[in-house]
């Protein structure tokens, strides 16, 4: 992490400083996307969205680190316990814990008054993907993704500030982190097949004639199916719609947090395009947003930065009680001595 987002911060303590770089490293590495949309946050910011992701992203990866068999759910339980354990004693200030992403994340939650609760719901959902490899309906799926996804955008909301009462904007702050998720679930099918999971929902599958076993011989056999398609294409519709369920929030963010999630929302967004645009063709590759695509939204969220930072300076002035002038000397008056 710069220097100039920890001093911006207020982060001097030289282990916490190191924390936080940790968590801007896995940040840069593995969330592209999200990471790019933060650099448009204001710098004192930013430190606290690393570690926020950062946390998440050293959970998910336990949970990812090895494949389906028994004595690898074991192992991640276990590391997952352990993390689990990090977690609490950092949040309870309890002093001796060493691993970086919980110091961070400590941090950041006494420094923005964030709701512990969230942080226990995204470790509950961690150990869910332990044992869960499918949901039977969309509702049990939302229901994980309330750990998963919805408390993310719980846990950032009082980073990025609101101009509305928190809680009219925390429905739509979830959502948001439900549709991103949504989006990573449709990107990974093929992936996440290989892991052992499905995250499309059954019903939805057999709607169309699909179900779990003909995702696997489409993945195996590298064969579109027209059953599947169908699933992939509904799968992507009700995502949309959950984008529509957060538009509302981005303008009740705070104005310079504005530039930021709206970045995220269309890049994100974009990802679905480049699915459709790929021919649905999850199961056996990974669709990509257009380097010239990410380098545009870049561009006008940074556009929409200055603007929202003008606009912010502008009422900082015009708030500003103005000195009066000092008024015309008396000339009969006498001058007083220190003056002289």
């Amino acid at each position: 992490m710069t220097a100039r987002e920890l001093d911006a911060a207020g982060i001097t303590d030289p282990v916490l400083r190191a924390a936080y770089d940790r968590c801007r490293e896995l940040n840069a590495a593995h969330g592209k996307t999200y990471f790019l949309a933060t650099r448009l946050l204001p710098a004192e910011h930013r430190p606290a969205v690393h570690a926020l992701y950062g946390f998440a992203r050293w959970a998910d990866d336990i949970v990812d680190s090895a494949g389906p068999s028994t004595d690898d759910s074991s192992l991640r339980g276990a590391r997952l316990a352990a993390l689990q354990q990090h977690l609490h004693s950092g949040l309870r200030r309890q002093d001796g814990d060493d691993e970086p992403v919980v110091l961070a994340l400590a941090d950041t939650a006494r420094r923005y008054a964030i709701d512990h609760r969230h942080f226990h719901d995204f470790m509950t959902a961690m150990r869910s993907d332990l044992t869960v490899t499918d949901y039977p309906t969309y509702a049990d799926l939302r229901a994980y993704m309330h750990g998963s996804a919805a408390v993310i955008g719980l846990q950032m909301l009082p980073v990025l500030g609101t101009v509305v009462p928190p809680g009219e904007a925390e429905p739509h702050a979830a959502a948001l982190g439900v549709a991103f998720q949504l989006t990573n679930f449709l990107r990974d099918v093929g992936e996440d097949l290989d892991r052992g999971r499905v995250y499309l929902p059954a019903d939805l599958l057999a709607a169309h004639g699909a179900d779990r076993e003909l995702l696997r011989r489409c993945r195996d056999t590298g064969r579109q199916d027209r059953r599947a398609l169908a699933a992939l294409r509904e799968f992507e519709a009700l995502t949309r719609r959950v984008y529509e369920e957060a538009r509302p929030g981005l303008a009740m963010l705070a104005p310079v947090s504005r530039p930021c999630i709206r970045t995220a929302y269309v890049l994100y967004g974009s990802i679905l395009d480049a699915v459709a645009r790929d021919g649905y063709a999850v199961l056996h590759r990974r669709a990509v947003v257009p380097r010239r695509r990410r380098a545009a939204v870049a561009a006008d969220g940074l556009v929409r930065l200055a603007a929202a930072r003008l606009r912010h300076r502008g009422r900082s002035a015009a708030v500003r009680v103005p000195v009066p002038p000092t008024p015309p000397a008396d000339p009969t008056r006498p001058v007083p001595k220190e003056v002289v």
